[in-house]
């Protein structure tokens, strides 16, 4: 089994480069399946084990995949088997959006209920009342969701909360229904609407992406296109925070900026300076800039946090700002509104002396002077990345095992912080 060992200590410094954004490319992965003619090619596609699960999954539909680098190239033509498989889906949530799609196009699919991270409970409720109310018939049995259509239907739809992949998965859907789709109280999340914009070159008729409300008129088909996926915005922010922790000072040579105001405010709050070293537009959440990242004041300030949807702050940063609390002068409060088992990976910096207590869904985080190295163990993938964050300001050496979910992930991620100083090594135990 593997595991990485950080030897902390180091100040990390020079320029890197962000990757493709899992949670959007996962999505336009699975969105090429709408396609009845022609091949999509996507390009910025990260080497991650989610993405070669969905890549295994549409294969074994039928679909024709060619990757290349960071290319991939998928033909959806010949697709004829709509199932979605529990060995493939128990690894990877996301492997729920191909629901949408497989009815939309072929009235038929019959999906395994989904796995990933043991961060709380994640139904899929919203999706399945979704496409009732688009006209699927829809069951669930024997662990899978089995639903039928012969063509759906435009419907006025409702989410009693804001879903992420719920509202990627009627979008999908909605794109080759009869008539029109109102999605309300719909995320709003960069990621939506880089998949907005991706199915509008395949010939989708689609509003309001970005809003609460999103608007989709059916169309009878759609085709492949080509597509950049944006940087990922979860990559960025873990890497600002590991300048931070490290009191390094580094260049992100492609930071979607725009996509990360609620936590570069968070940032700039504990003591970082993040400056973006080109023009910065607001409304361009999907475009990536020159950012640097350095330390502005002597220490760390404490802060409190409380993650909501977007534009809100990130649950999907919580675990990598809580290392930097854990170093702070005074005490933090982080309140958790996502998941409701998403702090597990205090009791890991616990050992590494981190004063964390945690009540319910609120972490109260004292600063402490230093942390030290020990071995440790990912919960999660969001964890498995604060994990490393506190190896690196810790003294002596961490090691963390289950690496699977930092993989998940992230690509490449140590090989990236070595570059910049870090030390940092995969082994096999």
């Amino acid at each position: 089994m593997e595991s990485i060992v950080v030897k902390g200590g180091r100040k990390i410094s020079g320029e890197v480069v962000i990757g493709g954004a899992k949670n959007s490319a996962l999505p336009l992965i699975a969105a090429t399946l709408l396609a009845e003619n022609g091949k999509s090619c996507l390009e910025n596609i990260p080497n991650l084990r989610d993405i070669n699960t969905i890549i295994r999954l549409l294969e074994g539909m039928g679909a024709e995949i060619n990757r290349s680098d960071s290319s991939l190239t998928v033909t959806t033509t010949a697709v004829e088997n709509c199932q979605a498989p529990y060995e493939l889906v128990k690894t990877m949530r996301a492997s729920i959006l191909v629901l949408g799609p497989l009815l939309a196009r072929f009235g038929k699919a019959r999906v395994s209920l989904p796995g990933g991270c043991a961060i709380g409970a994640r139904p899929v409720n919203l999706h399945i009342r979704g496409l009732e109310q688009m006209g699927a018939e829809i069951e669930v049995e024997h662990g899978y969701i089995i639903g039928r259509s012969k063509r759906l239907k435009g419907a006025d739809i409702s989410f009693d909360v804001t879903t992420v992949t719920g509202t990627e998965n009627l979008m999908m859907a909605a794109v080759l229904a009869d008539g029109t789709t109102h999605l309300r109280n719909a995320a709003r999340e960069p990621e939506i609407i880089d998949l907005a914009v991706f199915l509008r070159k395949m010939g989708a008729r689609i509003t309001g992406e970005g809003t609460h409300t999103i608007v989709i008129n059916g169309v009878k088909k759609l085709n492949g296109a080509d597509y950049q996926v944006m940087p990922d915005r979860i990559e960025a922010g873990t890497f600002m925070i590991a300048a931070g922790i490290s009191d390094g000072d580094i260049i992100i040579k492609n930071a979607p900026l725009a996509a990360l105001g609620s936590l570069v405010s968070k940032l700039h709050e504990i003591g970082l300076a993040v400056e973006p070293l080109t023009e910065f537009k607001e409304d361009e959440l999907l475009s990536g800039i020159p950012v640097r990242i350095k330390r502005q004041t002597s220490g760390l300030h404490s802060l409190d946090v409380k993650t909501m949807p977007y534009p809100g702050f990130p649950t999907d940063m919580q675990a990598q700002i809580m290392t930097l609390m854990a170093l702070a002068q005074g005490t933090s409060v982080i309140s958790e509104t996502i998941f409701e088992n998403r702090f597990m990976h205090v009791f890991e910096l616990q050992r590494m002396g981190a004063d964390i207590e945690v009540e319910g869904r609120t972490a109260v985080v004292r600063g402490v002077e230093k942390l030290s190295g020990a071995p440790v163990m990912a919960s999660d993938l969001r964890a498995s990345a604060g994990l490393i964050l506190a190896g690196l300001a810790a003294d002596g050496e961490t090691v963390m095992s289950r690496v699977y979910h930092l993989d998940r992930g992230y690509s490449g991620f140590e090989k990236k912080l070595n570059a910049l100083g870090a030390d940092i090594k995969r082994i096999n135990e």
